[in-house]
């Protein structure tokens, strides 16, 4: 039953270890998909190249959108000019490609040897006739997830003056109601023009990289509740990039945009609604609730959704309910995860993390700490960058039932007897609103589901002592 007791503060530790994360210039793989119209120039070494051939070489065949400008020694000892050779590529591109949108993603090397990126684009771009946009999305970053934060940050300055498109739309409305006030507005016309009257608040654009799929849904849930959605950031292609400005409300997706989120609240002076991450029902209804508070909206039909929705999830929450989950920390998406996992009835043990932006995260963590007290739980410890040696040493010690981890720790914990999952799986897979939910469960039970399948054979025994004699 769940408790009422007050529940004790959230508390943080911060460790010293390694980033053991993925490279973020690993975001092209997700994002050259989204942005249809835009093409990704990886600036770096052949070690950048080997790693985009080994983690999204099955993309290969099909002609992706992305490309490596390889740095050789000629370029490290400034004895190749860097703007020549990326001219030549970037014409290249141009004739095959002809994207809406060139993105230069920079690399630890080009850090290193003070490559002008910055620089070189905006006289390349009025050379070529192509927007290029410059990213640093390499290895110093904290989370491989933060390479998504750096492009959208980049993209931000590239976004329309919401003040200006103000401007020029009275002009526009009227000359189209002089030309055709005399005709009758039919179907998808007539319907547009209603929606855009009765629209009661301010514009609000959603950031976050997500499938299309998942943004139709946002979309929908938000549109029940008489919101529209201004636009997305980014776009699914780069000419439709929305308007941005004094006025506008934003609202992330996802807990590692927190520079992108700096960017639009400093750079472009719109209003950050901080609000819980749409991941799992619970999640989902917090962020629509603020956001409908936000406007002065009276949320409509939420609790019954939230309600349906779990109770297509009970298969599931047997499964699950009492089973202990440990975080190992890698992708930024522990916090939100744990929360969820925790309100599913498990114990979770530790969130590790490779980075906590607390004031990005804020209504995250308060939902964190809520969940914990209605579900009668200690509250988690929240490590920040924890040293592996340490967590090992805990995991140990609490025997977790699984450990959600990096893919450089799951084989040797399993071959402890800890059962894992690659945290980058939740990453790449459908996580977000209402429905995504059994998605985020099906990962989570599929190791704990696999232990049963081998308990039900009689393996079970067997494989977990060789395990610990090994």
């Amino acid at each position: 039953m769940p408790s009422s007791r007050t529940s004790d503060p959230l508390t943080f530790e911060c460790e010293t270890g390694n980033y053991h994360t993925f490279c973020p210039i690993s975001c092209v793989a997700w994002l050259y998909q989204k942005i249809e119209d835009s093409f990704f120039l990886v600036v770096g070494t052949k070690t950048c190249g080997y790693f985009l051939q080994n983690a999204l070489g099955v993309m290969i065949f099909a002609e992706p959108r992305y490309a490596m400008a390889e740095l050789e020694e000629g370029d490290i000892s400034a004895q190749l000019n860097d703007y020549q050779e990326l001219k030549r590529l970037c014409l290249q591109i141009k004739k095959d490609r002809n994207p809406s949108v060139i993105v230069w993603i920079g690399t630890c090397t080009t850090e290193i040897i003070k490559m002008d990126l910055e620089g070189m684009a905006p006289r390349l771009e009025a050379e070529i006739g192509i927007p290029i946009v410059v990213a640093r999305a390499n290895g110093l970053d904290y989370a491989f997830t933060q390479g998504e934060d750096t492009v959208l940050a980049a993209m931000a300055h590239r976004c329309p003056n919401h003040n200006q498109s103000l401007k020029d739309t009275p002009t526009q409305d009227q000359a189209v109601k002089g030309l055709l006030s005399f005709l009758p507005l039919q179907g998808k016309e007539k319907e547009s023009q209603q929606s855009q009257n009765s629209i009661q608040h301010p514009p609000l654009v959603l950031f976050g990289s997500l499938p299309s799929s998942v943004v139709s849904q946002l979309n929908l849930e938000l549109k029940k509740q008489s919101i529209h959605v201004s636009g997305w950031l980014p776009a699914q292609r780069y000419t439709e990039l929305p308007s941005l400005g004094e006025g506008v409300y934003v609202c992330g997706v996802n807990p590692f945009l927190s520079r992108t989120a700096t960017t639009l609240m400093r750079r472009k002076k719109c209003k950050l609604i901080s609000a819980p991450f749409p991941i799992g029902p619970d999640g989902t209804r917090a962020w629509i609730e603020k956001i409908c508070s936000v406007f002065a909206i009276q949320p409509n039909g939420l609790e019954e959704r939230e309600k349906q929705v779990w109770d297509g999830l009970k298969d599931y929450l047997d499964l699950v309910r009492g089973k202990s989950v440990f975080f190992m920390g890698d992708n930024l998406l522990e916090v939100s995860l744990a929360r969820f996992l925790i309100r599913c009835g498990m114990i979770v043990y530790e969130i590790g993390i490779p980075y906590m932006d607390k004031r990005y995260q804020a209504a995250e963590l308060a939902l964190l700490q809520k969940t914990c007290q209605e579900m009668g739980v200690p509250i988690p410890r929240i490590v920040e960058k924890p040293d592996n040696y340490n967590q090992v040493q805990r995991m140990r010690e609490l025997q977790p039932d699984l450990a959600i981890t990096g893919m450089a720790h799951a084989n040797p914990l399993e071959a402890r007897g800890i059962s894992t999952k690659w945290s980058v799986e939740f990453t790449f897979a459908q996580i977000h609103g209402f429905t995504n939910a059994r998605d985020i469960l099906e990962l989570v039970t599929r190791p704990l589901r696999r232990n049963l399948s081998l308990e039900a054979l009689g393996w079970a025994g067997l494989v977990k002592r060789d395990k610990l004699n090994a």
